[in-house]
């Protein structure tokens, strides 16, 4: 059964509404506030995070993690699922591949019937072979990479937004439109790029990858690297990594030793305004980012006046805080469909019957379905806009070369 236009429309109403409970007499407090029990009266529904608070994920993860808490307190401040109110346990894998399993079970045994899986790509993939053991439904809220929904060990994993391959088709049009046929890479060593490089990289076809650099992702110069990809002389730079210190480096250094050729990024970027701020004056301008916020979504509207009433007026509303939103969103409707929480195997299937459902992020038509067979929610390239930054060191809006086609 599909989910409505209207529906979700409805929905956009409601994050209006929580305008007056998150800045009145609503539950949920700041940052790691844990979300109270609302107007809901029931036995609590556990969703278990598995959050990466002090990891390499941690810069993104924190953002998805405060808006999946606030989601959650809006939730039960409207009376909980079923009368039940949702009640969140978390645990810190730190982006460890090594140390998902045991977080993984000790959520289960704190009693969680489904799981949100806010964690670096590799420690996601891990995942995949617990939840199996499990039998627990888990959404990855910001999860890109395409491997972390395919087989084997997909059956219980979802993920929202387009993933790396959709990234590479995206990038392949825009080298296109800007005639860059010889592509130079600069990455950090962490585990969560590396498995991403693998998929991205490998769907750029399109261009030669003439240098490939490498720097730690605690760095203090990249210079020596710069140099080496400036003597390779690409067309452009890619710049892969998890944000944080190493981006804002990564764009210092090109732009001061690369000045005049054109700087691609991924989302982590654009995702991330507490780094903007580290950015050397005008070190961002024109550098070009993998978007997904759109103003012109009147539910990412409605979300952007939420968050500046939380937040404060200077808040940038991210993609991170669109899909934390969404998942908590999509596992409310599932458990709803599914009558209960508690048999995981009916969870699972309610979750594979959601379509049409009108996204948080994306243009104004982008839609999340599901299936026993589609386990990634993006309906095409709709999820996607290429951003570019201004002289301020803020985007300033689509880069006006070339943008994905919502569609395919």
């Amino acid at each position: 059964m599909a989910v409505s236009r209207s529906g979700t429309t409805g929905l956009a109403t409601g994050l209006v509404a929580l305008l007056l409970a998150v800045t009145g007499c609503g539950g949920g407090g700041d940052g790691n506030d844990k979300p109270t029990d609302g107007t809901a009266s029931g036995s609590p529904i556990i969703i278990g995070m598995d959050e990466d608070s002090t990891g390499p994920g941690a810069s993104y993860s924190t953002i998805a993690g405060e808006t999946i808490r606030l989601a959650v307190q809006d939730v039960n401040d409207k009376g909980g699922v079923l009368g039940r109110p949702l009640r969140l346990v978390v645990e810190n894998d730190e982006s460890d591949p090594t140390k998902v399993p045991a977080v993984l079970q000790k959520l289960a045994g704190q009693g969680a019937k489904a799981l949100l899986l806010q964690s670096g790509s590799a420690a996601i993939m891990q995942a995949k072979s617990t939840l199996t053991q499990l039998g627990l439904p888990a959404i990855a809220p910001t999860g890109v990479t395409a491997t972390l929904v395919e087989p084997p060990n997909n059956e219980l994993i979802y993920m929202l937004a387009n993933t790396t391959a959709d990234w590479a088709d995206v990038y392949c049009g825009a080298f296109k439109a800007a005639n860059i046929s010889k592509l130079g890479v600069l990455t950090d060593d962490t585990t969560t790029i590396a498995a991403l490089n693998k998929s991205l990289l490998g769907g750029l076809g399109c261009v030669s990858v003439v240098a490939t650099e490498k720097g730690a992702a605690n760095a203090s110069d990249l210079s020596a690297q710069v140099a080496r990809l400036k003597n390779a002389n690409p067309d452009a730079v890619l710049v892969t990594s998890v944000g944080g210190a190493f981006e804002v480096l990564a764009q210092n250094t090109l732009a001061r030793q690369f000045s005049g050729k054109p700087r691609f990024s991924l989302a982590s970027i654009g995702n991330q305004p507490s780094s903007w701020k580290l950015a050397n004056a005008g070190a961002l301008e024109g550098l070009i980012f993998m978007g997904s916020i759109n103003q012109e979504n009147p539910r990412t509207k409605a979300l952007t006046e939420l968050l500046k009433k939380k937040h404060g007026n200077d808040y940038e509303v991210t993609a991170y805080d669109a899909q934390a939103w969404d998942s908590v969103q999509l596992l409310k409707m599932a458990i709803e469909k599914a009558g209960s929480p508690d048999d995981p195997a009916k969870l699972n299937t309610a979750i594979q019957s959601l379509t049409g459902y009108s996204a948080s992020f994306g243009q104004p038509n982008f839609t999340l379905s599901f299936s026993a067979t589609k386990h990634l929610g993006a309906d095409g390239l709709c999820g996607l806009s290429l951003i570019e930054f201004g002289a301020d060191n803020k985007p300033k809006g689509p880069w006006s070369t070339y943008q994905p086609p919502c569609s395919g």
